[in-house]
């Protein structure tokens, strides 16, 4: 083959490639969107659903890690609550009336705080349960339940069970988020106000030492 035939297969197999990347690229992408037109579709009830049954799944999976690698543990339970809660809106409503006066700077770090606390508590409290039966209790309806409401769920496993409570409401991209959780009746956003209030109390109300403070 000559210089000319070379130069000309190097095009062609170039060419080739792109076409597969751009061909790959448009297909994940139709595909993101479809799974987000679907997320955006479902009720609160059905979101809550499909966020609890994949995270008992991974809860399932990495169980075995809890006491070995706990590390490893929580960074795979924070990676799958982290596809459901907005850690931005948990911020606003733990720090409550101090959130007006958090910079946004302040509520994303603040937010990223609360990421790690939380995947530490519901890691904690769910690593004891497998083969979970969940069952979807009565909640009350609210006038503007299309954009917020509360599911109310139980997981019976072995005989032991467990209630959780989310807070949901729908994003800037129609999707049902969590801003607030109950876990066995612990009202997860106040618990942590209570915390939040008394380092405001102790750090002069210098938010910026209270989210350094913050554990």
């Amino acid at each position: 083959m000559n210089a000319k035939d070379n130069w000309v297969a190097r095009k062609s197999n170039g060419l080739l490639a792109t076409a597969r990347y751009v061909i790959i690229s448009v297909l994940v992408c139709a595909w993101a969107g479809v799974a987000s037109a679907q997320t955006a579709q479902m009720t609160a009830v059905e979101a809550a659903e499909q966020s609890v049954n994949q995270l008992l799944q991974r809860v399932q999976e990495l169980r075995p890690y809890f006491t070995s690698e706990p590390e490893r543990y929580y960074a795979g339970i924070e990676e799958e609550i982290s596809k459901f809660v907005d850690f931005r809106e948990v911020a606003v409503g733990v720090m409550a009336r101090y959130f007006r006066q958090a910079s946004e700077e302040q509520l994303v770090a603040f937010g990223e705080k609360l990421r790690s606390t939380l995947t530490r508590f519901y890691g904690s409290a769910l690593v004891e349960y497998g083969g979970q039966e969940l069952t979807f209790l009565p909640s009350r309806e609210s006038e503007n339940a299309d954009q917020a409401t509360n599911v109310r769920m139980q997981i019976v496993s072995d005989g032991s069970q467990i209630e959780l409570q989310y807070a949901l409401f729908r994003d800037a991209d129609r999707e049902w988020k969590l801003r607030n959780l109950f876990v066995g009746g612990i009202n997860l956003r106040r618990q942590y106000h209570t915390q939040f209030a008394a380092l405001m109390s102790r750090h002069n109300n210098d938010i910026d030492r209270v989210i350094q403070a913050w554990q």
